[in-house]
């Protein structure tokens, strides 16, 4: 459904005529894309050689050529060349523009996005630092291998020192007979 069918009765309408209807196929999206291929190609080498080749040409035929042939005279300063590109230069300006413009807002919604990526990178990599920072206390309170062998050795000689272990040979002898079987 369209927006006006779907208003409120309460809220008044906004009257908006249009003068000129757009085509169904033209959107504003198609036209800043065709005005920015347009912008984009009067800044070329290409198209700066053909004007100038046609600007050349026009003004020699409207120079050299006969009179009754010329289209332009030379003797009228060349009026239907200076309303070309007049016409020409009017078109182009808002054009240029229109494109730029629309680069602005790409460069804008990039430089938002570069921003948020920035942001999340910092707070990412803050945490991190943190977490490194946590391991390394909680590393310091860990038992490494050679606390915990020292620890054991410490510990044996302790026990070797309260009660000397048996021979070898004395172990068989205080061994207690056990049912036989």
């Amino acid at each position: 459904m369209s927006e006006r069918r779907q208003s409120r009765v309460d809220t008044p309408q906004e009257v908006r005529r249009q003068l000129i209807r757009r085509p169904s196929g033209l959107s504003t999206e198609t036209f800043g894309v065709a005005s920015e291929r347009f912008a984009r190609f009067m800044g070329t080498p290409r198209f700066l050689i053909w004007m100038s080749i046609f600007v050349v040409l026009w003004l020699a035929w409207n120079t050299f050529a006969p009179e009754s042939a010329q289209f332009d005279p030379r003797s009228l300063n060349y009026t239907l060349l200076t309303l070309i590109l007049s016409l020409q230069a009017s078109y182009a300006a808002p054009l240029i523009l229109l494109a730029q413009n629309r680069q602005d807002d790409r460069d804008r919604v990039a430089l938002e996005q570069d921003r948020v990526q920035a942001e999340r990178a910092l707070a990412d990599t803050e945490y991190l630092t943190r977490e490194v920072a946590a391991l390394r206390l909680a590393l310091r309170e860990t038992a490494t291998r050679d606390f915990i062998r020292s620890e054991l050795r410490d510990l044996l000689e302790e026990l070797e020192r309260r009660d000397p272990a048996p021979e070898r040979g004395d172990e068989d002898e205080t061994e207690e007979p056990g049912p036989a079987r």
